[in-house]
């Protein structure tokens, strides 16, 4: 029988809410802990939540990747209430790792019998048949909820302080409710998460990458797959809002985000049929957890016992398949193999 360990985790975004889901499964004493009224309040919020596995990676994050798309299909059969748009993404005009098996080339009719609503086609297009999209909100209360309902305590609008330790183990945590006891600490706070950090003498390489997402009310369902070319990248999100995603230029003037999001806006009125009828319904910038390398900074610490840490991008496409991995360290008190790359650990390398 697994020993019953007392687990706070710090944040219920994306990432926070999956390792919360996957330990509830578990026999832990779980506590959730969240600074927000309500789960998914931070760059959550703002994600473009594209289910992208196909960018070219390095060979120790590969798997990672490889295995998110089936991970998300075992949500969907662990959670009925989830629904995953599964109708592809096209792209053109811009790189694409075609080295996937589910990525094929396609003519300009089959672009046009996929997308009618689109005023001009390109010759080809590359159609990633088996990518998907969801609802990050809807996905990341849904997992919580889960949790609740498998017994995990959460504690919303409850900011951590500090990270108690004594000797070099951590032993709980403080907050503006007073401080909860703890055997490991997992923190999930995206951007955050160096902050939490820097008093325990620990850098954690994390810096905030913003995106621009552009939300528009769409009259009825004008795109039906997940588009990303040179001129924009958009998605259905319901049957009445379209949501797009441009990057993050600068902070004032003609490329601030309030001018990127009306450009990207106006673009779409003009690219689509009947998008005219597009209205403009916010312009929102979304603070993107990005670790120094790119890749997800995962697992214990190697001198505070207790302490975890978890950070990725894109969590969106990581976090089911991390997170199920995360919970049997924590339960097993193990390292996996499958982890391995994901350690802090690599930005401090020891000399010989």
């Amino acid at each position: 029988m697994t020993k019953k360990q007392k687990v706070i985790i710090v944040g219920a975004g994306i990432v926070g809410a999956s390792i919360a889901y996957n330990l509830s499964k578990k026999n832990q004493d779980v506590t959730l802990v969240e600074s927000h009224s309500k789960a998914g309040c931070g760059v959550t919020s703002t994600s473009f939540a594209w289910i992208n596995p196909s960018g070219r990676v390095p060979d120790n994050f590969q798997h990672l990747y490889d295995g998110s798309l089936a991970e998300y299909h075992v949500l969907e059969k662990e959670i009925p209430e989830l629904k995953v748009d599964w109708n592809g993404s096209l792209s053109w005009g811009i790189p694409v790792n075609i080295h996937k098996s589910y990525i094929e080339t396609i003519t300009r009719q089959q672009v046009s019998d996929l997308e009618p609503h689109l005023k001009e086609y390109p010759k080809e297009a590359l159609y990633a048949f088996k990518e998907g999209a969801i609802d990050p909100n809807i996905l990341t209360n849904l997992l919580v909820k889960k949790a609740q309902e498998n017994g995990v305590n959460i504690l919303f609008d409850t900011k951590v302080t500090q990270i108690k330790k004594e000797d070099a183990k951590v032993v709980g945590i403080h907050t503006s409710k007073g401080f909860i006891e703890s055997d490991v600490i997992v923190l999930a706070t995206g951007t955050t998460l160096p902050e939490l950090c820097k008093p325990l003498s620990i850098d954690v390489p994390v810096e905030a990458s913003p995106s621009i997402i552009i939300r528009m009310k769409s009259p009825k369902k004008l795109i039906h797959t997940l588009i990303s070319n040179s001129r924009f990248e958009a998605r259905q999100l319901s049957d009445t809002t379209i949501i797009a995603a441009e990057d993050y230029l600068d902070d004032h003037g003609e490329n601030g985000p309030e001018e990127v999001g009306r450009r990207a806006f106006d673009t779409l009125r003009n690219d689509l049929k009947k998008g005219e009828y597009l209205e403009l319904d916010s312009i929102q910038v979304g603070e993107r957890p990005m670790p120094k390398d790119g890749y997800p900074i995962v697992g214990f610490h190697d001198q505070i016992k207790g302490l975890y840490l978890a950070v990725m991008h894109s969590a969106i496409t990581l976090s089911p398949v991390i997170s199920r991995l995360v919970a049997k360290e924590i339960v097993d008190n193990v390292q996996l193999e499958e982890l391995e790359g994901c350690r802090l650990s690599r930005f401090y390398p020891v000399n010989e």
